[in-house]
């Protein structure tokens, strides 16, 4: 990860300059960016390595950014943070390309280990094909109620959205999902939707 240059997209000017410290720290090149307008404007001359967006910004949304770099055919690993309500979007993000996703407020490692994997760009090893299997027993083996509710909590509605829709009470709905985070071993949302993600990647 030496030299490796992180470009920061974030409307905020303080999470980009506490991002922007926290990479120099880290022996990362921070290069910050207002918007994702800001940074398109630039993206010929700049030089490779990952960008890390929000997902919702004024002008163009980290999710926007995502498929707008798909359409030109620059090859920027892509990581998006996320409110906690805007977990669709980056739900959204992912399937359009982008590589990961945090769920805000997240440790700093957290955000590290996230920029290292999309700096390594590598292809998938036996390992993470095996990682996938292992996944995708684990929400085979999920009641077919609980893969329900499963669908319903990674689109991000709420219990008494789920409760209503599958027409079950609110107390059945936080049942099957203390169950489904129970056998998964989903330590929260974040968690829980990337598992998803990579047992149907």
């Amino acid at each position: 990860m030496a030299e490796a240059v992180v470009h920061i997209i974030d409307d905020d000017e303080a999470i980009r300059d506490s991002l922007s410290f926290l990479l120099e720290s880290a022996g990362l090149i921070p290069l910050a960016y207002e918007s994702a307008v800001a940074f398109l404007e630039q993206v010929d001359q700049l030089a490779l390595g990952c960008i890390v967006t929000d997902v919702r910004m004024p002008e163009m949304s980290g999710l926007d950014l995502v498929r707008r770099l798909t359409e030109l055919g620059v090859a920027f690993p892509v990581v998006v943070m996320t409110g906690h309500a805007d977990v669709p979007l980056a739900v959204e993000a992912m399937k359009a390309g982008a590589v990961e996703f945090l769920e805000k407020p997240f440790e700093e490692e957290t955000l590290l280990r996230a920029i290292r994997v999309a700096l390594s760009d590598r292809p998938p090893t036996r390992r993470d094909r095996e990682e996938q299997q292992r996944l995708v027993a684990i929400f085979e083996a999920l009641s077919p109620r609980e893969r329900d509710v499963l669908e319903g909590v990674i689109a991000g509605k709420m219990n008494k959205v789920i409760a209503f829709e599958l027409d079950i009470s609110i107390r059945t709905v936080e049942v099957y999902r203390a169950n489904m985070m129970k056998k998964t071993g989903a330590r929260g949302l974040s968690e829980l939707v990337q598992m998803v993600m990579l047992s149907r990647a």
